[in-house]
């Protein structure tokens, strides 16, 4: 059986990458999501195991130690975000095609690893002032981090020309549409190579 390949998903907070991956999710039967782990709270709604595997900084960092990831990244300091690779591995093995859900210095790690096994979809939003108004929208967020956000935003939409494509979150099912022919043409052209 021939393994799966990896499609990555990167943006900025708050450019709507989530919802986007979870469309695609409903329209291609042969992906799996790649849970997370995290070293933050969890949100309202949110479910270990599901959405993200939460662990506390301390166990966040005795895995990095352990080698247990395939990158991670301390977003904020002192808050975590990883990919393990026995979540990794466990899809592949099947014979399905893993889809992360990574910040964008995640979504570069990765791509690194497996540059001709993987897509890489950098989700923009269409300016800067959007992402505000659906930062705030979120109802998450302090004055305080939104700023940090914000300015993180800035500087990772000068990593979208590091991505093998770029969608522009203007209409969301548009960006799903869109993201799902670019994977589709993928997954076809590397069953031909």
């Amino acid at each position: 059986m021939q393994q799966g390949k990896l499609i990555i998903f990167s943006a900025p907070s708050g450019a709507g990458k989530t919802s986007i991956v979870k469309g695609v999710l409903q329209r291609l039967p042969g992906l799996v999501f790649s849970v997370s782990a995290c070293s933050r709270p969890m949100r309202p709604g949110e479910t270990d195991g599901i959405d993200y595997y939460f662990l506390t900084p301390d166990d966040f960092r005795k895995k990095i130690e352990e080698g247990a990831f395939l990158e991670w990244e301390e977003v904020y300091p002192g808050n975590y975000y990883g990919t393990l690779h026995s979540e990794v591995k466990r899809i592949r093995d099947q014979g399905r095609h893993v889809v992360f859900d990574v910040d964008v210095a995640g979504g570069m790690n990765i791509k690194e690893q497996f540059k001709k096994q993987s897509l890489a979809l950098f989700i923009q939003p269409p300016s800067l002032s959007v992402l505000r108004d659906r930062l705030v929208n979120r109802g998450t967020e302090t004055e305080e981090s939104l700023n940090r956000r914000l300015g993180k935003a800035e500087q990772e939409l000068s990593y979208s020309r590091y991505f093998d494509c770029v969608i522009t979150n203007n209409l969301l099912e548009d960006a799903i549409r869109e993201a799902e022919e670019k994977i589709k043409q993928f997954i076809s052209k590397a069953k031909t190579e």
